[in-house]
């Protein structure tokens, strides 16, 4: 898939378009809540929140409509909620193909002192336009997500699956976050802050462009969007994953922000690899990118198992001469790189040890242990004592056989299919969130590891479709993105 071939897309499949294993969508994150522990508090009580995905989930014996479940933080424990476009207040009605839930990222877009979260619905038909795509903002409140309204796609003629990504920054440094949405098409549409909760309230609009194919029935269209302050200037840049019209391959195009938004107007490629993210891993003053390239062969960048790049940001942007490389061979790293083995399909920063530098978790949904097929594997990779960036040193591995970790290895578990981190019980440590979206054959799970004061990283048990009310009818896959 790193090279792109022209392939049938149906709408069942949206979610793949992005690039992971099965239906596995990209996660999407604010700059502006990336300091050393990043998180979104949708009821503001000082805990961190996650929203966790699962599209193909049956609503009501309908396939496909999706739903998104939110995990409140808390001090002794979590509580959820599971919301899909039947829930009283979200617009729309859950129907078969919708993919409530394929990509969502949050923010404060109202600026009411509550965090919200933007969800896409690609395979909604709207007034007659089949998979036309929508997008709502649930809005935050004291009690959590409750209600929404519809973003307007401004152009609904243009392509197909508005809403398949999405991403939240202040691409424009106004103060206010803004929202980008990628479709088939290779035009991506920015509101900017300033939302109202009238439909289509917003301060604006206006386009970004990369160099990337369009068309719904090829992977065309952007596969990721993530943002960051690259270059120091105070306003988050855009970044955008498609498969490059000059050569077909993957690729990552930074777009820098600025008064005009990040319109594409500088854009640069980076290395391909679909899964980003962005921090200060090296404590300079300028954003990181890290870039998850789970392919074994074929592009630039990849090595057997799969591979993270961190490329280091400057006053310029993005630095390509200074590039941080880690797989399961790197010196420190657990394990060893094997084919198939997708070592970066997914990434987050955030201090899980709590002493001020960024660390970087790393799934491995596709690890093959002690003969077990994809049940799949997390490493954690810790920053340096010293400030000086992300390294191997004293490096941890997790799978479901791993103390603290509930559950066992089994086929097919993909555990490491999503990653987050968030400190869920406000204790100055970003706890490891993973998803398996494999698990209980194809319900998926998601596990929720609390990080204590001594190192140590663990959950009482698993959070399933059972816990969280999630029909167990087809494939729901649970866990396969979280909003990040």
């Amino acid at each position: 898939m790193h090279k792109r071939t022209r392939t049938a897309v149906a709408v069942a499949a949206v979610a793949a378009l992005t690039g992971g294993l099965a239906v596995t969508a990209t996660g999407t994150a604010s700059a502006a809540d990336h300091p050393a522990i990043a998180q979104a508090d949708f009821n503001a009580d000082g805990y961190g929140d996650v929203a966790v995905s699962a599209g193909p989930a049956y609503v009501n014996g309908r396939s496909g409509a999706g739903t998104v479940t939110v995990v409140y933080g808390g001090a002794s424990g979590n509580r959820y909620a599971t919301i899909s476009q039947n829930t009283t207040g979200v617009p729309g009605t859950a129907e078969q193909g919708d993919y409530f839930g394929a990509d969502t990222a949050y923010g404060d877009f109202d600026g009411d002192g509550y965090d919200d979260l933007a969800v896409g619905a690609p395979g909604e038909d709207v007034s007659g336009d089949t998979d036309g795509g929508t997008a709502v903002i649930l809005w935050g409140s004291a009690t959590g997500l409750k209600g929404g309204t519809t973003l307007t796609d401004p152009r609904p003629t243009k392509h197909d699956f508005f809403g398949r990504t999405l991403e939240a920054g202040d691409f424009d440094g106004d103060g206010k976050d803004d929202i980008a949405l990628g479709s088939s098409g290779s035009t991506i549409d920015i509101h900017r802050g300033g939302f109202g909760r009238t439909k289509g309230s917003t301060g604006g609009r206006y386009t970004a462009q990369a160099a990337i194919y369009a068309g719904a029935a090829d992977g065309g269209g952007p596969l990721h969007l993530h943002s960051g302050d690259i270059n120091g200037d105070g306003t988050d840049d855009l970044i955008v994953n498609g498969y490059a019209t000059d050569d077909d391959y993957n690729a990552n195009y930074w777009l820098p922000g600025g008064a005009s938004g990040a319109t594409g107007n500088g854009a640069q490629r980076l290395p391909a690899g679909i899964i980003t993210d962005i921090g200060d891993t090296d404590e300079d003053g300028y954003g990181d990118i890290v870039i998850g390239l789970r392919w074994d062969e074929g592009v630039a960048g990849a090595n057997k198992g799969g591979t993270a790049h961190i490329v280091h940001g400057t006053a310029d942007g993005p630095a390509y001469g200074d590039t941080q490389t880690f797989t399961q061979d790197s010196s420190g790293v657990p394990g060893a790189s094997e084919t198939g083995d997708s070592f970066a399909d997914e990434i987050d920063l955030g201090d899980i040890n709590g002493d001020g530098h960024l660390d970087l978790v790393v799934g491995a949904p596709g690890e093959n242990l002690a003969g077990v097929a994809d049940t799949g594997a997390v490493t954690v990779l810790y920053g340096a004592a010293d400030g000086s960036g992300i390294t191997g040193q004293g490096a941890r591995f997790l799978s479901q056989d791993t103390p603290g970790v509930p559950n066992s290895n089994e086929t097919n578990d993909f555990f490491g299919s999503d990653v987050r981190l968030t400190d869920l019980d406000a204790d100055g440590r970003a706890d490891v969130i993973v998803g398996a979206l494999g698990e209980n054959g194809g319900n998926g799970a998601v596990y929720a590891l609390r990080s204590g004061a001594d190192g140590t990283l663990s959950a009482s048990s698993g959070i399933y479709t059972s816990t969280v009310g999630i029909s167990a009818s087809g494939s729901p896959q649970f866990g396969h993105n979280f909003a990040d």
